[in-house]
C-alpha cells in the first residue's frame, strides 16, 4: 500500500488494526505544511474512530487542561486550524 492512495477506500479484510478510511473535508488544503504535504488533515478511521494531523502543543497545554480532563501517556494534544475542522464538518457523521 502506498501514501499515494491514502484517499481511496483500504478494505478492512487486508488490515489488522485500525486505518485510514478517508479524508475528511475537501481533499486539498491551501495551508501546506512542511515537504509539500498537505495538512493538517481529519481521518475517519476503518473502526469508525477519528484521526487527526496537527501541530503537537502537548507541551504547552497539558498543564491548562480543565478538571477532569487528561493526556494519557501515548496521547498528544494537537492544534488543528478551525478551518480545517470546518470544512470537516458536512463528512462527520450527526449520530451512529
Amino acid at each position: 500500500m502506498t501514501k499515494k492512495g491514502i484517499d481511496r477506500v483500504v478494505p478492512y479484510s487486508y488490515l489488522s488494526a485500525p486505518m485510514i478510511l478517508r479524508k475528511l473535508g475537501p481533499r486539498t488544503d491551501a495551508a501546506r505544511c512542511s515537504g509539500g504535504h498537505n495538512c493538517p488533515g481529519i481521518f475517519e478511521l476503518t473502526c469508525g474512530d477519528f484521526a487527526v494531523v496537527g501541530t503537537d502543543i502537548t507541551a504547552q497545554a497539558a498543564g491548562f487542561l480543565p478538571p477532569g480532563s487528561g493526556c494519557g501517556a501515548g496521547e498528544r494534544i494537537v492544534s488543528v486550524p478551525r478551518q480545517t475542522l470546518v470544512l470537516a464538518r458536512p463528512d462527520i457523521p450527526a449520530a451512529i
